[in-house]
């Protein structure tokens, strides 16, 4: 967006746009979202900034009344794939708060000096004010919407010191975190111990990502249904619980985290691990604008508006079930892996019927490889990769490209394109992924292609568009969702009586493992 795009959606008070820049007023010192309600500043004053980070550097202060912190993140660190929206993915999953900058440098291959200046110049701030920011935004979420004491507030956030906090906050917020907190703090149910948070996010909001992970949801490890998801998670401190909800009808229709137990340090990557998983920070209008001028999928975004992207909570699990679903149905899949999991330990944290850990690459490079029935040699290139994961031979996830994630992947036996094109929506975010081999898609595609399916009118003919949905890229990963919706829809009208479960497909796939 150049500045005149920009400045007209701060005139409109566009909320599509919060969080995706900010917007700096230069006689007031103070930086908003572009759908703040005060009045709208004359253009001769105003300075966008990719991120808030570059903002504070610049010498500016969070808005009190618009609270430019409390927005959804921009869906440009997934689109993007360039070194900044990998370094971007690896500072909100907490890299510089527990590796450093040198740790974050090393990871993307370059200098911590070569890192900073390229940040600075493409975001406007290094990577320690970017992740300064981060620990500032979720030090509010904290003082705003639980009752944790302040020092806990600034450890858990990733402040090396109450100090620190108490001085970050007054300089971004212009206020002490006492007052942030007694200006928004919300009463807290008397007894209460567990961490409840609500998490902002464009809409529409489609919970048929609900669906999508209660359908592969593994018995003891995770729990879901059509508007709830639960599960143990292995941090690096230790074992988290959490559980998210969805209330579509109540006012405001809000996605609430309760957190059941995690070390207070990982808190922050729980955070960013949960918004990726659940796409909280996608652009669902400008996503559904591209789909629906395809006339192959009008209907179904009209159906569904704001699907979203299931991520990954963990690169190297994801692997895993990637490899166990190939060439058979999610419901055997979920059998598989729930035979698998055996081998994983019991929960440090155990509770709401949650008491498992998903087993770690050593426990299935161990024992658990040789608890899969089927075919000897897929059994065998699991335990490959499990030992290549758990001996450091393998390392990838979030701060990988495309590129970078198919040199580290294709090496292994049984991994392919599907294997890495599934991995790429899936951990990296990748919005323009379109698994053409997939079995699930090819049923989608024909499921939309039925008489009188599509939209008529205009847009983007059925008879002249191109079977990869070329035409609706950057967005072909979202064209993907909307292709397993209309697969397990087909299949669920195809049953006696035409009984709807739940349903969703995607990890079958048309992929031959390596010889």
């Amino acid at each position: 967006m150049d500045f005149w795009q920009r400045y007209r959606a701060i005139d409109a008070r566009d909320t599509r746009f919060d969080g995706q820049f900010f917007t700096a007023v230069r006689t007031t010192g103070i930086y908003c979202r572009p759908s703040c309600p005060a009045r709208t500043p004359k253009a001769a004053n105003v300075t966008f900034y990719e991120t808030s980070a570059a903002a504070h550097d610049a010498g500016y202060r969070a808005c009190k009344r618009c609270l430019p912190e409390a927005v959804p993140g921009t869906p440009a660190w997934n689109v993007r794939q360039d070194i900044a929206g990998r370094a971007m993915r690896l500072i909100n999953d907490g890299v510089v708060n527990k590796d450093g900058v040198d740790g974050l440098a090393a990871r993307l291959g370059y200098s911590s000096r070569q890192l900073n200046r390229i940040l600075s110049q493409e975001l406007g701030a290094g990577p320690l004010s970017l992740a300064r920011a981060g620990r500032a935004q979720t030090a509010r979420t904290l003082l705003v919407s639980t009752s944790m004491k302040l020092a806990d507030v600034a450890f858990a956030a990733g402040f090396s010191s109450v100090r620190q906090f108490n001085e970050t906050m007054v300089e971004v917020f212009d206020m002490t975190p006492t007052a942030l907190r007694a200006a928004r703090h919300p009463k807290v149910a008397a007894g209460s111990t567990a961490l409840t948070l609500s998490l902002p996010y464009r809409e529409p909001f489609d919970s048929g990502i609900f669906t999508f992970l209660a359908v592969r949801a593994i018995p003891g490890i995770e729990a879901g249904s059509a508007t709830s998801y639960a599960r143990t998670l292995r941090l690096p401190q230790g074992d988290a619980r959490f559980r998210i909800e969805y209330d579509g009808g109540a006012q405001g229709r809000p996605l609430t985290l309760t957190v059941g137990a995690v070390d207070l340090r990982d808190l922050p990557a729980l955070l960013s691990r949960v918004r990726r998983l659940f796409d909280l920070d996608a652009d669902p209008v400008a996503i559904d604008g591209a789909l629906a001028a395809d006339s192959r999928l009008s209907a179904s975004v009209a159906a569904a508006p704001g699907v979203r992207m299931p991520g990954a909570l963990d690169p190297g699990e994801m692997l895993v079930r990637a490899m166990v679903g190939q060439q058979i149905t999610v419901a055997a899949a979920r059998t598989a892996l729930t035979q698998l999991a055996a081998v994983g330990r019991s929960s440090q944290s155990p509770g709401e019927g949650l008491g498992r850990m998903f087993p770690t690459a050593a426990d299935i490079a161990a024992d658990g490889y040789a608890l899969l029935r089927g075919p000897r040699k897929r059994a065998e290139a699991l335990r490959a990769a499990a030992s290549a994961l758990a001996e450091g031979r393998l390392d990838f996830g979030y701060g990988d490209d495309l590129a970078s994630l198919g040199a580290k992947l294709l090496p292994l036996a049984g991994v392919g394109p599907w294997t890495v094109g599934y991995l790429a929506m899936r951990v990296l975010g990748a919005p323009d992924v379109f698994l053409a081999n997939d079995a699930a898609v090819r049923n989608g595609m024909r499921a939309l292609d039925r008489p009188g399916h599509a939209e008529p009118g205009g847009g983007i003919g059925a008879g002249t568009a191109s079977p990869d949905f070329r035409e609706v890229s950057p967005w072909r990963s979202y064209a993907t969702m909307h292709l397993w919706r209309a697969a397990a829809q087909a299949a669920a009208a195809s049953r006696p009586g035409g009984t709807t479960k739940l349903a969703g497909a995607g990890t079958g796939t048309a992929e031959k493992a390596k010889r």
